[in-house]
Order: structure tokens, then C-alpha cells, then sequence
């Protein structure tokens, strides 16, 4: 039987129209422009110049604090600048421009087909190699994975969750993932394992996906027993970390927690094949899978995308915008974030690009609370939206702190549900970023 989290949740339409594209390489741009913050914590720091010849996968700028990550390069070329560029949103963003020329490879990055089983490294020895090649999270967050497989002192994992439930409407970047390199992914799972010194592993699945669930219990079964597929009901937003841990092992994140508190580190699909790459490949993370679609489109593509590769030209590559395309998305319709420029380029964690109508996106004129309760039961995190929207309304900090709002993962399903088009999410983003603030300066006790 299909497991699920316990609080709130939605069903929202899967649109998973692209679940059948198989993964293409995207073609070498002109010019890659990738940027030096496209990962959780400190912009790195550029080691090279302009006017430097770089190889594919070479480093090109070093982790620049404690939570901070490598940058490598994901083409060959030369050097053109080092200057700030709009990212997606618009803001200026530090990054190094480089002109393609052919795609000339480090010479020790493993660039054959065979997969590789045998596991040589050591933990402190695959924590060194994760780090040195820029492995993040790709879930979302692009959290520096060597450091969220450290877990701090007086904590200690006992489980890794792989999560494969890609809950999000729209992408199916990870369940192209599972049906075309399974054994890859647990072997890294298998990476992660040894890392972590645990023994118990879970690859949580939402049963719409029935294909990636037959494929790996029958790897598992066969190669991998210590990793079990759990089926999970279809549930938004079933691929939260939280939810995660509360689905699979019945075990709640504390308040301001984080998932170790509970004994449990939870890692994407993608993550697990980058970290395969990393340590037994010895090649840096510096391309994704990308899902580009829409219902506006005419064409639905999986792409395996090379860092620093532009918006606009992905969209092109599909045939261009379609008329009746009014907004651009980077990741899921859920969680996603708007594009101000098209001119801005791909990061690691770059899952999706998301193309809606006007009829898709607009939203209905905002009325008064009918007091339904309906965000209450949909919210994950057992929070009270509608409350918590009326005293953000009114700027009571404290009341907002003590009503949990810094425990809001801004999933959306309270504005989902309801009933009267009142904008919950995006002033409980707002007083949620208030409250961590006033608590960040607030003296230790």
C-alpha cells in the first residue's frame, strides 16, 4: 500500500505531459554564461582570468566559505569576462562568460558508458571528492551536498531518504532519471550510504509513476538490498523533506528543526547521480536534466543541459515561444520561480522551464475570508494561513513568531485551495522573512 504524510496536502493536476520525451543532450551554446551564485550560502570565487583557455569540468571558481560550493566549467573555451549579469529575477549576479570553442574534456573525467559498481573511496575520502567537484542539492534548494552529509556534532543518521517522488506539476526530469540510469542513482545512493556510515536506505516514489517503481524494486531486489522503494500516494507536496520523513518513517522535523534531528538526511535522484558522477567518475557537476513543456506547446523535451546555458535558447529550441505564452517558469507552476529575463541563464538546480497561458496564470479578483478553513486543512506544516495572513496584514511580528510562520516552506497549497482568491502565500513570505530576520539578531541566550 502507498504511504503519505499525515497534515494537510492537495491534489493538484499532474501535467505530466513530457513523461514520455527520453533525454536529449541540448546542443554547446556560443557562449556559456554561468554564474558564481547558483548554490545555498557564499558566492564562489573566480580562479581564472579573462583572456584563460578552460577545459570542460575544470575548476573555475572556488568555494568561498564554510557553506559554499566549487564551480567548474561546462564547456571548453576562452574567458570573455568576469562581470555582473541579470539572473533570473533580474538581479545582478556575478559571472564568468566564456566563449565556447569545441568541447575539449579534463582528460580525468571517466567518460565511458560503463557503469562503474565498485565503491574504493572511503567516507572522509568521498566527502572530500563531493566537495572538490560542486555536487549541490538538486532538489530545489542546491544546498552544498558534502556539508548536509556532515552532520554536525551530537547528531546522527540513521536513514537516507533518495527522494523520487517529484511531486511537482509538470517536470519529469527525475522520472526520466529512474527509467534511464537506475543502477547510477543507487549507487550513489550507495556513495551517500558509506558517507554517512548508515546502513538503511528508503527511494520514496509517488505511484504515478509505476514504470521508475517496477524498475528499481527489481534493481533493488536484485543488486541492492539495502535499499528499499517505498510507493507513495500522489500528494502534493509529497517531495517536501519534511513530508518525506513523515511519509517513509513516521518521524516529525521539531519546529526550526532540520531533518537530522530526526535521524534521517534526504537527497533528489539527481543528487544521487551527480554524486555517482563525482566519486565514480570523477566528473564535477556542471550540467542537469531540464524539463521544458507547457500545454501552450507544441513540442515537450527532456533535456541533459549544460550549466550557464540561457532560457531563451532552450525555449527557441522547441520552436520558439508560442503566441499565447504569457509567463516563464523556472521549475514547477508550484514552487517555481518567475522569469524577468529570458537572457538569463541555467544553474545546477535548474529542473524546469515551465511556459503558461494568461488564462493559466491569472488570478481571480481577491474577496473577503469566508472563514472556510480550507488552507488549514491543506497547509502541510499544520500552520493557520488565513491567521497568519491577518496579522502579517497587520505587522504583528511577535504574534507571527509565535504562531510558527518561520515554519511555512512556502508551498503554496493554502493560496491553492482557496476559495477567495486571497493571496495567503505571498504576505506570509513576507512576514515569514521579517520573523527570521528579528530572530537571526535576537541575542543567544
Amino acid at each position: 500500500m502507498s504511504r503519505t504524510f499525515s497534515i494537510g496536502g492537495i491534489h493538484p493536476s499532474d501535467n505530466k505531459i513530457s513523461v514520455n520525451a527520453a533525454i536529449e543532450n541540448f546542443p554547446l551554446m556560443e557562449m556559456a554564461y554561468i554564474s558564481l551564485s547558483q548554490h545555498l550560502g557564499a558566492p564562489a570565487e573566480p580562479v581564472v582570468a579573462k583572456g584563460d583557455k578552460v577545459k570542460t569540468g575544470q575548476l573555475i571558481a572556488k568555494a568561498n566559505g564554510f557553506i559554499s560550493a566549487n564551480v567548474h566549467s561546462s564547456v571548453s573555451g576562452t574567458v570573455s569576462s568576469i562581470e555582473p549579469l541579470p539572473d533570473l529575477a533580474g538581479n545582478p549576479v556575478q559571472h564568468i562568460v566564456i566563449k565556447v570553442e569545441g568541447d575539449d574534456w579534463l582528460e580525468n573525467i571517466n567518460r565511458s558508458g560503463e557503469i562503474v559498481r565498485e565503491i574504493k573511496m572511503s567516507g572522509p575520502e568521498i566527502l572530500a571528492k563531493i566537495a572538490e567537484c560542486g555536487v549541490v542539492g538538486l532538489g530545489g534548494a542546491a544546498f552544498p551536498t558534502h556539508i548536509k552529509l556532515s552532520p554536525p556534532p551530537g547528531k546522527k543518521a540513521e536513514y537516507l531518504i533518495i527522494n523520487g517522488a517529484e511531486c511537482e506539476p509538470y517536470l519529469t526530469s527525475d522520472y526520466r532519471l529512474m527509467l534511464e540510469q537506475p543502477e547510477e542513482i543507487l549507487i550513489g545512493a550507495k556513495i551517500m550510504m558509506k558517507a554517512l556510515n548508515v546502513n538503511k536506505c528508503f527511494l520514496g516514489i509517488e505511484d504515478n509513476k509505476p514504470k521508475a517503481i517496477k524498475k528499481m524494486k527489481g534493481l533493488c531486489s536484485k543488486s541492492y538490498p539495502q535499499i528499499k522503494v517505498v510507493s507513495l500516494l500522489k500528494k502534493y507536496p509529497q517531495g517536501g523533506e519534511k513530508q518525506l520523513i513523515d511519509a517513509i518513517v513516521k518521524r516529525q522535523v521539531p519546529s526550526m528543526g532540520l531533518p537530522i534531528d530526526t535521524g534521517v538526511v534526504v537527497q533528489n535522484v539527481g543528487t544521487a547521480l551527480a554524486v555517482y558522477e563525482a566519486v565514480q567518475k570523477n566528473k564535477p557537476l556542471f550540467e542537469g536534466i531540464v524539463t521544458v513543456t507547457g500545454k501552450c506547446m507544441t513540442e515537450q523535451r527532456n533535456f541533459r543541459m549544460r550549466v550557464g546555458t540561457t532560457f531563451e535558447s532552450m525555449i527557441f529550441a522547441v520552436g520558439g515561444f508560442p503566441k499565447d505564452a504569457e509567463k516563464l517558469i523556472s521549475g514547477g507552476p508550484m514552487m517555481g520561480k518567475a522569469v524577468s529575463r529570458i537572457d538569463a541563464s541555467s544553474v545546477k538546480s535548474t529542473s524546469a522551464l515551465l511556459l503558461l497561458t494568461e488564462k493559466e496564470t491569472k488570478r481571480g479578483e481577491e474577496g473577503n475570508c469566508i472563514r472556510c478553513a480550507k488552507c488549514v486543512e491543506a497547509c502541510p506544516m499544520g500552520l493557520e494561513p488565513f491567521l497568519l495572513n491577518r496579522l502579517s496584514r497587520a505587522g504583528k511580528i511577535e504574534e507571527l513568531e509565535a504562531n510558527l510562520v518561520q515554519d511555512c516552506i512556502e508551498c503554496g497549497s493554502c493560496i491553492y485551495t482557496c476559495p477567495a482568491n486571497i493571496p495567503l502565500l505571498d504576505t506570509i513570505r513576507l512576514s515569514k522573512a521579517q520573523v527570521l530576520k528579528m530572530l537571526r539578531t535576537r541575542p543567544k541566550k
